[in-house]
């Protein structure tokens, strides 16, 4: 019998209502690389190239309401992130700590949460005593 061999996340896809105000964001403020999506698609959105993953915007009337829900981007120094992000007069949000990272949050211009997370150690469960699952 075939074995599900699932090897990584491919995309991520959020809701977005204004395509310029969001490619400014994500392009010019973030400097993700926008892609050309497949023209078969009958509706709008906005792709980015994140390496071996995708970002997918997808025009709707509405936002998603505001949640805990979020996709996190990996940078190479969270301090001179934050450094940005202040400089931008973007707002950010600290949050609960992983022992091993230093993360915090920010909004888009649709409220879609994205964490900004720099892993300082590999996550290992039994080295931060979370060796057991709920």
């Amino acid at each position: 019998m075939p074995q599900l061999e699932i090897t990584q996340i491919d995309h991520v896809s959020v809701l977005i209502t204004d395509v310029e105000r969001s490619r400014r964001f994500y392009r010019d403020l973030l400097g993700l690389s926008e892609i050309a999506k497949p023209r078969t698609f009958d509706f709008i959105a906005l792709w980015f190239d994140l390496g071996n993953q995708q970002l997918h915007l997808l025009r709707k009337e509405q936002p998603d309401p505001r949640s805990p829900r979020h996709f996190a981007l990996r940078v190479k120094d969270v301090v001179t992130a934050r450094g940005f992000f202040r400089e931008k007069g973007v707002p950010f949000d600290e949050t609960t700590l992983i022992p091993g990272a230093d993360r915090f949050f920010i909004f888009d211009p649709d409220g879609n949460r994205i964490e900004i997370i720099q892993w300082i150690d590999p996550y290992d469960p039994a080295k931060v005593g979370a060796a057991k699952l709920d």
